[in-house]
């Protein structure tokens, strides 16, 4: 069954909240978590948008928090689709916070994460093409394979290295690091 294809602008959303003195941490900026939360729910509602079905987080990538967010903030997070594989979606993350007394808006990150439509009996279903309206829409779904190409070489080229290293001949390395080894070889 093929599925129509669904633009960009057709599930893009804005979630935006005020951020209160219970998400602040010890710091008095707010916690990364709740921060995490909202991302993980402004995904979630574009995901399902588009796929028109329920939707689940696989991975979150690229979570740089650039500027702190304060108490007092309304932060925006705006998602758009970035990318459709067969059953799972890139969602793009740009989160701005703004201080309403003086006016200014900070980018304090953008996240990407990957979700996979879920059907009725629980297992993935099928997303619509994500149709390309613009050369930004193209510009992010080819950005988008890029990133899933070179985490997939990370994740083999760590996977490898993890499997050579060998306590004894980096011990060395470990003397020169903030570490104390509690055991002798």
């Amino acid at each position: 069954m093929e599925l129509t294809a669904r633009s960009v602008r057709f599930s893009k959303t804005t979630l935006t909240e005020l951020m209160i003195p219970s998400y602040a941490n010890f710091g008095g900026k707010i916690h990364g978590g709740i921060l995490l939360s909202l991302i993980d729910k402004v995904a979630y509602a574009c995901a399902s948008r588009h796929a028109a079905n329920y939707c689940v987080t696989v991975s979150v990538d690229a979570v740089d928090f650039l500027e702190p967010v304060e108490v007092g903030d309304l932060v925006s997070l705006m998602a758009s689709v970035n990318y459709v594989g067969r059953t799972s979606l890139v969602i793009g993350i740009k989160v701005v916070a703004e201080n309403v007394r003086n006016g200014t808006r900070r980018h304090t990150n953008t996240s990407y994460v990957t979700m996979v439509a879920k059907g009725e009996d629980d297992k993935p279903a099928l997303v619509p093409p994500l149709l390309l309206e613009n050369e930004g829409d193209a510009r992010r779904f080819l950005e988008a394979m890029k990133r899933k190409e070179l985490k997939e070489t990370y994740r083999n080229a760590f996977d490898n290295a993890k499997n050579r290293l060998d306590l004894r001949e980096n011990k060395e390395k470990l003397a020169q690091q903030r570490c104390v080894l509690a055991w002798e070889q």
